[in-house]
């Protein structure tokens, strides 16, 4: 992942966060350090670019481990363009990166996509359901898990960014949605985006026997965000020729030991089972088609988007740990600066 250049001659001042060391365990506030920096003039062919809103992912703990400490800490970011010596990209649109998290990035075109929502489109939905959360959703939905009408679906993290797209789009192939979820707050709120059934998963103590009851006939389509041992229950419960999607494994990106678990080959085996993870970049070639069948949702209000807003640049580490705690609905966002 490209990191920024900062260069202390400059008359721009910037502001990141940088990882101090990889995490142990549950990431810690401590465990980045804000850095004050000016940033070079730019060059023919560069633009600079300042935040409006940062994004906050649960892929960001176990990704983390690939960068150097002391580097900026990954992360998508929308941003608008202050200044352009480019064509391509133009002062004052709003563009995509993932140059961590800083206030302000001189970079070039080839590390940024210009968004162009219509007038009535949130910008910050290039984070969310016109980000990367809505093309994970479609391409884990529509590609792997196949989902055709009457059969049931299972989401987990079914409130997050990811799983209450994918449960909205299920509904509209004409499915049997269940959602699980961490808080009786996310039961409503899953309920209250169309689903047919949903839990809260810390209060299934016996998830056989849920399971059993809300999807008497066997579950068609697994789409996973939170791997560990409530995956492994739900594959005695797959239909034959059932699709799971592996979108993500939350409940395990935090332990100082790596959990082990049930054999899962018996379940693929005697349920001829297909079990595939996944990243949307995959796909990348095929964004402007989910990005369309997003729209087209939207402007039919048949997506329901809820944001989790955090106020302030300072405020990222927090955010970020708040999602790993599971404390947002929706897509967890920070709002840096206002876009009026």
């Amino acid at each position: 992942m490209n990191q920024i250049v900062f260069n202390t001659m400059a008359p721009v001042n910037a502001k990141r966060f940088v990882l101090k060391h990889h995490f142990k365990g549950w990431p810690k506030p401590t465990d980045f350090e804000l850095q004050e920096l000016t940033l070079s003039d730019l060059q023919d062919g560069e633009i600079l670019t300042e935040c409006v809103y940062m994004s906050v992912d649960p892929y960001m703990r176990p990704y983390s481990i690939n960068i150097a400490p002391g580097s900026t800490m990954i992360g998508g970011q929308v941003a608008r363009v202050l200044e352009s010596k480019n064509a391509e990209i133009p002062k004052g649109c709003f563009v995509f990166h993932e140059l961590g998290w800083a206030t302000h990035c001189v970079t070039t075109p080839t590390h940024v996509n210009r968004l162009s929502f219509s007038a009535d489109t949130p910008i910050s939905y290039g984070l969310s359901v016109l980000g990367m959360p809505g093309m994970t959703a479609y391409f884990g939905l529509k590609e792997i898990c196949q989902p055709k009408p009457g059969e049931t679906v299972l989401v987990t993290s079914g409130a997050g960014a990811v799983g209450s797209l994918v449960g909205q789009m299920a509904k509209e192939e004409g499915c049997h949605v269940i959602g699980f979820a961490g808080t009786d707050e996310k039961v409503k709120y899953m309920l209250s985006l169309g689903f047919d059934q949903a839990f809260n998963y810390k209060k299934t103590i016996f998830v056989d026997q849920i399971l059993s009851t809300a999807a008497p006939n066997g579950i068609d389509c697994y789409f996973d965000n939170v791997g560990g041992s409530f995956s492994s229950a739900v594959l005695n419960h797959m239909t034959e020729f059932g699709r799971i999607a592996v979108c993500g494994c939350v409940s395990t990106y935090n332990a100082k030991i790596p959990p082990t678990g049930p054999f899962v080959q018996a379940p693929i085996i005697n349920k001829q089972l297909k079990m595939e993870g996944f990243l949307s970049r995959r796909w990348r070639h095929r964004f402007p088609e989910a990005l369309a069948y997003m729209e087209k949702l939207l402007r039919a209000n048949s997506l329901k988007i809820n944001e989790h807003v955090t106020e302030g640049f300072d405020n990222i580490p927090t955010a970020f740990i708040g999602v790993l705690k599971g404390e947002n609905i929706g897509k967890a966002i920070v709002r840096i600066v206002s876009t009026q």
